[in-house]
């Protein structure tokens, strides 16, 4: 049955492609490089209208066409907010009509995370570019299928987490260049040891937790609540599973592991110097977690083969950490050492190279972008490769060129997770 229904929603994409190629309306990858728009504004479709999908309508370079929400309160809210420019803008329940759209360059998915790689990969295979929230999935057997699809249809692909190559790092004080180029540089020596806790200027946002006695309650009139669902088992409706708690229960996210695992451990993967690779084990410290809702932890432990270590200190029990712990020295929040002299000798040393971090350019000129499908999912595998740990509560061994862990079959069958039908990706 799942892969009749799988069949069945390819052909629906190939048939629905094929019917609107009769349109005038084209996009601006088919006309080529030279064609600019009146307004030279890509046209976006926002999926998924809370108030992830709602903080992103005024991008520069991007104009809203279509709007697509499970929810019509949400449709209602996105729509008004638009206000004037809510003119023309379409509004759909079900994102396989959005993405065949012609009008439309670029699918923005603002879903919870258990949604992201379906309708990232669908977005793929029907030739549009894509802005996914993070993480970027919620399974690394999703990942690997998302980075295939986008691939093989030759799409743009951006991660919306932007801390590698903008904006003030958190409790650092400065933006990651300049921790980068120090990395870079040697000055800390190798291997080196980062610690990510309340010390250091990173919030695990423990508030984030599920709770064990929900009761079922009734389906409010203008949620579908089974296309919210959608390829997460079904359990029966309840306020707290939606919306602006969802990130509690493992089913749709992972805690605040799961909301800002990849804000905090994607720069790290970058400066690192990891983003073609992965961690070889994964340990944990935590309590027994619940299998529906998520719970909090003590300590994650990331190790790469060449014994470079993230640590994920979740009760804040080293209050005197560095942030960055190497043979040679430490770096602390704000960018303190102690080194001597540091930004005077660091100033001997280059730049990090530059990154392609305008998406619209991006777009028009086919670059990749700096945090896209591949680093992505490489930043996104810490997150699931934590989370599964914490779901079994043990220590794992990690294959980074399979991408598979080693001798654990439980720890496997959680990399691609049984998708409700008809859903698969």
């Amino acid at each position: 049955m799942a892969k009749q229904n799988s069949d069945s929603r390819r052909a629906f994409l190939k048939n629905s492609l094929g019917a609107l190629a009769a349109f005038t309306i084209v996009p601006r990858h088919v006309l080529g490089r030279g064609y600019l728009a009146p307004s030279d504004q890509l046209t976006k479709a926002v999926i998924g209208t809370g108030g992830m999908g709602r903080g992103h309508f005024g991008y520069a370079g991007t104009r809203v066409v279509a709007l697509c929400d499970v929810d019509r309160s949400h449709l209602k809210l996105a729509m008004d907010q638009l206000g004037d420019k809510s003119k023309g803008v379409k509004t759909f329940a079900d994102y396989r009509e959005v993405i065949t759209l012609p009008e439309v360059d670029i699918v923005h998915v603002a879903t919870p995370p258990h949604w992201h790689g379906i309708i990232a990969a669908d977005a793929a295979r029907a030739g549009k570019d894509i802005w996914c929230e993070k993480p970027m999935t919620a399974t690394i057997g999703e990942g690997k299928r998302l980075v295939e699809a986008v691939q093989q249809h030759g799409r743009i692909f951006r991660l919306n987490t932007w801390f590698r190559f903008e904006d003030r790092f958190y409790g650092m004080g400065t933006t990651v260049k300049p921790i980068k180029k120090l990395v870079d540089s040697g000055l800390l020596g190798w291997p080196l040891k980062v610690t990510v806790s309340k010390h250091t200027g990173f919030d695990w946002k423990f508030y984030w937790v599920g709770k064990t006695n929900l009761e079922a309650m009734p389906v409010p009139k203008e949620l579908d609540y089974d296309m919210w669902l959608g390829p997460a088992p079904y359990r029966p409706y309840n306020p707290h599973r939606v919306h602006q708690t969802f990130r509690g229960y493992w089913d749709y996210d992972g805690g605040g592991l799961g909301d800002m695992g990849q804000h905090y451990l994607d720069p790290i993967q970058y400066f690192l110097g990891k983003d073609d690779t992965s961690p070889v084990s994964v340990e944990v410290d935590a309590p027994q977690q619940h299998p529906d809702a998520v719970g909090t932890w003590r300590r994650i432990t990331y190790t790469y083969a060449d014994g470079c270590q993230i640590i994920l200190d979740g009760d804040g029990a080293d209050e005197k950490a560095a942030y960055i712990e190497g043979p040679k020295g430490k770096l602390y929040p704000g960018f303190r050492s102690d080194i001597q002299d540091l930004e005077k000798k660091l100033a001997a040393f280059p730049d990090p190279a530059p990154q392609q971090t305008d998406f619209v350019d991006a777009v028009k000129n086919r670059r990749k972008f700096a945090l896209n499908e591949e680093n992505g999912h490489r930043s996104a595998t810490l997150v699931n490769m934590g989370k599964i740990a914490l779901r079994l509560n043990r220590s794992l061994k990690f294959d980074p060129v399979k991408q598979e862990f080693i001798d654990d079959a439980g720890a496997n069958a959680l990399i691609y997770q049984p998708m409700r039908g008809p859903w698969t990706i």
